[in-house]
């Protein structure tokens, strides 16, 4: 009996170490995570402050200040399933002008949400793909309860990169609406396909306020 208390009191220690350590890495993360969705948000601000890159025209950009931001919350970045798309096919998907964009289904991802299980479709743009820069761009477009509420009723958007393994990271912190939100007559934006409509409030990324009278 002595020796099984001993071996137990000797692992206790070893225990509580371990736990520490995860812990310790968990707030390392969440840290990093943070800092990343961070980043972004500056990054967005900054778009649509420069002349050059904002969609944003007249008094509407004048005015600007910056975007109003869900608050950060990891419980919205996810590590989805991935499941690729090995026999992909062109199509055109529609655009908020009418016209259509030429893209094809790159894959399929899946993740639990407060105990929820839901899949969204990813997509590669055609045009896209052509170019150096923007060859393993991704693109995910996608509705939620939140749009025409505290989001653009268009729904949002979502940039990935093509992943390496069977997973792919969903960070909805940065999500964000599309040009056509801030300037419906000079872009050209392409619509969430209904099978990307979500039927759970997203509340995470960039919030919209129609101030922009567009």
């Amino acid at each position: 009996m002595k020796k099984i208390i001993l071996i137990i009191l000797a692992f206790f220690p070893l225990f509580m170490f371990s736990q520490k350590a995860k812990s310790s890495n968990s707030l390392i993360n969440n840290s990093k995570h943070i800092k990343e969705v961070e980043k972004f948000q500056a990054d967005l601000n900054k778009e649509y402050l420069d002349k050059k890159e904002t969609p944003l025209r007249g008094d509407n950009f004048i005015n600007f200040r910056q975007h109003p931001f869900f608050p950060i919350n990891l419980k919205y970045r996810v590590t989805a399933k991935f499941v690729k798309n090995e026999n992909p096919k062109p199509f055109n998907l529609p655009t908020s002008s009418g016209k259509s964009k030429s893209y094809q289904e790159y894959g399929k991802a899946t993740f639990d949400l407060e105990g929820k299980s839901y899949t969204l479709t990813i997509y590669q743009s055609l045009d896209l793909m052509k170019m150096e820069e923007y060859k393993d761009y991704l693109f995910l477009p996608f509705r939620d309860e939140t749009n025409q509420k505290e989001t653009y009723g268009g729904g949002k958007y979502m940039d990935l990169k093509i992943p390496k393994g069977n997973t792919v990271v969903l960070d909805f912190n940065q999500s964000y609406q599309p040009f056509c939100a801030y300037n419906a007559y000079d872009y050209n934006c392409p619509i969430v396909p209904q099978e990307n409509k979500l039927p759970v409030e997203i509340r995470a990324g960039v919030m919209y306020k129609d101030i922009y009278n567009h």
